[in-house]
């Protein structure tokens, strides 16, 4: 099977697997991919993740996160930039998503960083994907 957006294909899993209340997910492994996971992880939107050895790649086993009474802590996840229409943000244009109680997720020249990693270090770059 051939994925031609492996980041779409990512967020649409995780979409999919929290809307069942799974406790995991796995996902096709790729740099762009393990970074959007450690920012998820950093800013307390999954539990943790892990790398498995799958063919070439790999996969990442992504551990889904709930609140107490199995609420969601992960309500939306969009995919902002895609490869038909990339969308790039400067450092000054960079706002915050839903008043700060979500994050967009930049790919910059830096790595992959959360929207608050890219207003500290004044750094812009491509919109990947916002949650909250």
């Amino acid at each position: 099977m051939s994925h031609t957006d492996p980041i779409a294909d990512m967020l649409t899993r995780i979409r999919n697997a929290n809307r069942i209340r799974r406790s995991d997910v796995e996902v096709f492994s790729s740099k762009v991919v393990r970074g959007i996971t450690e920012v998820l992880l950093r800013e307390g939107f999954i539990t943790g993740y892990e790398q498995i050895p799958y063919k070439n790649q790999g996969k990442l086993v992504i551990a889904l996160k709930y609140g107490p009474d199995k609420e969601y802590v992960i309500n939306s996840i969009k995919r902002e930039s895609k490869p038909g229409c990339r969308v790039y943000k400067a450092a000054n244009e960079i706002r915050q998503v839903k008043g700060g109680r979500g994050t967009a997720i930049m790919t910059t020249s830096k790595g992959v960083m959360s929207d608050r990693e890219c207003r500290d270090a004044r750094v812009g770059g491509e919109l990947l994907c916002t949650v909250w």
